[in-house]
């Protein structure tokens, strides 16, 4: 029990402890509240406060502020009106400068108009008397060209009738003629030592056009050539190929002993394999190439640099070889001597094995016959002491006849024995 005191009527009195704690509680609580509402408006008085000081501050930034701003636009007019009246004077003076430009440079243009007036009124009459000249220029162009034109459809239509006209056999001559001229015509400048003739030889039962063969200073072949021109008229029934000649080229190449057999040909003209150029054709025939009349030229210059340089090539492999030659001498010598010498050691070894074989042969027969002759011995040694061990008594042992002959003639022998003795002694 606790006692409490009122603090109103000091009157005392008692109260449990549950009712103690309670009272207890209650003040507390009625402190606290008290307490908390004090804070509570102080802080309220506080904020007031510094809101109001904020205010004031941020006002007087705000006053600040507002008289820089217009503190620096006074000065930024005072500047922009200074830099206005400088640009009025500057667009001023740049009018009375563009005004006078403008007067010059139209008083220029005026002059050079004029000149250009002038040049134009001269380059127009210039125009026309050069247009003239061209435009005669031209007709005179034109006539010449349909001039000759009209030579050249002349000059085709005389082929044409010529070439209707012209058997297979003399069309083929006429390019003959053609390539011999040609080349004729370089003869001797470029080949002043060849030989470059039709083939009369027909031994064989043909033979070709033409044989072309070039030697050096030497007289050393250089390359040959077995030629075949073929040709037809366009009124030719049948066309022919190309084709058709190669394998009797070839044998014509064969037989006359060229190296190269060359079809110089104008048919099929329009086939573009042949209208190339060179045509080489060695994967059916060796050798071999097939070309048009232009090409004629080219192909013997191509053919005889190529065999220059194989020729070139073949002296120094024979430079080479005679070298090779006198090794090759050498070495045959040695492996002559070699040989011969291997061969009579060869023989000497047989002989020798022979006679070493031979020797063998005769120590194993005289160590045969040593042996035979070891054996006999032994027999005549066995023999020899079977003589020593033979006696009358061994002989007469199992002969009772012989025995007794024996013993007779003992008998006769020891009295013929006694007989002496007793003439002896008489």
């Amino acid at each position: 029990m606790n006692e409490i005191i009122c603090p109103h009527c000091q009157k005392a009195f008692k109260i449990d402890e549950a009712g103690y704690a309670d009272i207890l509680k209650q003040v507390r609580d009625h402190q606290f509240e008290e307490e908390i509402k004090i804070k509570l408006e102080n802080a309220a008085k506080e904020k007031e406060a510094g809101e109001k000081l904020l205010a004031a501050q941020f006002e007087i930034k705000i006053q600040e502020a507002i008289s820089a701003r217009e503190k620096a636009l006074s000065e930024q007019q005072a500047a922009a009106s200074l830099q206005l009246n400088e640009m009025k004077a500057k667009l001023d003076n740049a009018e009375l400068e563009k005004q006078l430009k403008i007067s010059e440079a139209t008083n220029l243009l005026e002059k050079e108009k004029d000149q250009l007036s002038n040049a134009l009124a001269s380059k127009d009459t210039e125009m026309k008397l050069h247009a003239s000249t061209l435009q005669q220029q031209f007709q005179e162009q034109l006539k010449m060209k349909d001039e000759l034109i009209k030579m050249k459809e002349e000059e085709i239509e005389r082929h044409k009738d010529l070439k209707l006209k012209l058997s297979t056999k003399m069309v083929g001559e006429t390019l003959e003629e053609h390539c011999e001229i040609e080349f004729n015509k370089i003869r001797s400048a470029a080949f002043p030592l060849a030989y470059f003739e039709k083939d009369n030889d027909a031994s064989s039962g043909s033979k070709g056009d033409f044989i072309f063969r070039d030697v050096d200073a030497d007289k050393n072949e250089i390359v040959s050539i077995m030629f075949e021109m073929k040709n037809e008229s366009d009124g030719t029934a049948k066309k022919r190929r190309n084709e058709d000649f190669l394998k009797e080229l070839d044998k014509d190449r064969q037989e006359k002993g060229c190296e190269y057999a060359v079809l110089v040909t104008m048919l099929e003209l329009d086939n573009e394999y042949y209208n190339a150029g060179i045509v080489d054709v060695s994967h059916k025939f060796p050798k071999m190439f097939v070309v048009r009349p232009q090409f004629f030229i080219p192909i013997i210059t191509l053919l005889r640099n190529a065999a220059l340089k194989s020729m070139a090539y073949k002296n120094e492999l024979l430079r080479v070889q005679n070298q090779n030659i006198d090794i090759s001498n050498f070495e045959e010598q040695l492996n002559g001597f070699r040989d011969a010498f291997g061969k009579n050691y060869r023989i000497a070894t047989e002989r020798f094995a022979d006679a070493i074989k031979n020797i063998d042969d005769s120590i194993k027969q005289l160590e045969k016959t040593k042996e035979n002759l070891l054996k006999s011995a032994n027999n005549l040694r066995l023999a020899n002491d079977k003589a020593d061990e033979l006696s009358i008594k061994k002989l007469v042992k199992n002969n009772p006849t012989m025995k007794a002959k024996f013993d007779a003639l003992e008998k006769d022998h020891k009295e013929i024995e006694s007989d002496d003795d007793d003439e002896d002694d008489d």
